[in-house]
């Protein structure tokens, strides 16, 4: 990949990458009070999550080869942050998407059901998506210390 679509990619990854952290804010908000039904925002916030995740890796083999060493010898508390944001990532994505499965699955426990199983799970919904919204934060944060000190 030529050096102008990684220049591209990676400020994509980035603008993509803080607009899902905006937009799991929205799931946490309305998650908090019970029962709310919120399908279009959590798909969509869970949706983007996973865009900026795949773009991430899409982009991750050229900085490993073209960037990563560089960064390291120059500074290596900025290396290892990039390390740190990458494992923080796969939080974002994964609690995103125990958000998502947890109110998609609340709607399947009907009236009949134990009414303290169904708040449990949408406490789970409400706290997945504040877990991922927090580890987005910091990802973010990282993410464009990072890209000051360095980029394609």
């Amino acid at each position: 990949m030529n050096e102008l679509w990684l220049r591209v990619l990676e400020r994509v990854h980035g603008h993509l990458g803080w607009l899902s952290v905006v937009a799991l804010l929205h799931p946490v908000i309305v998650l908090r009070r019970p029962r709310r039904r919120a399908r279009l925002a959590t798909a969509l916030a869970t949706g983007i999550v996973t865009l900026a995740f795949v773009l991430g890796t899409v982009v991750y083999p050229s900085y490993r080869l073209l960037l990563k060493q560089a960064i390291f010898r120059t500074n290596p508390r900025i290396g290892w942050l990039f390390e740190r944001k990458e494992h923080l990532a796969v939080g974002v994505l994964a609690f995103a998407w125990v958000g998502l499965v947890a109110h998609w699955l609340s709607f399947g426990l009907g009236t009949n059901d134990d009414a303290d199983l169904r708040a449990r799970v949408e406490r789970i919904a409400q706290r997945g998506y504040a877990v991922s919204f927090a580890l987005g934060v910091a990802v973010g944060v990282i993410g464009v210390t990072v890209a000051v000190f360095k980029t394609f």
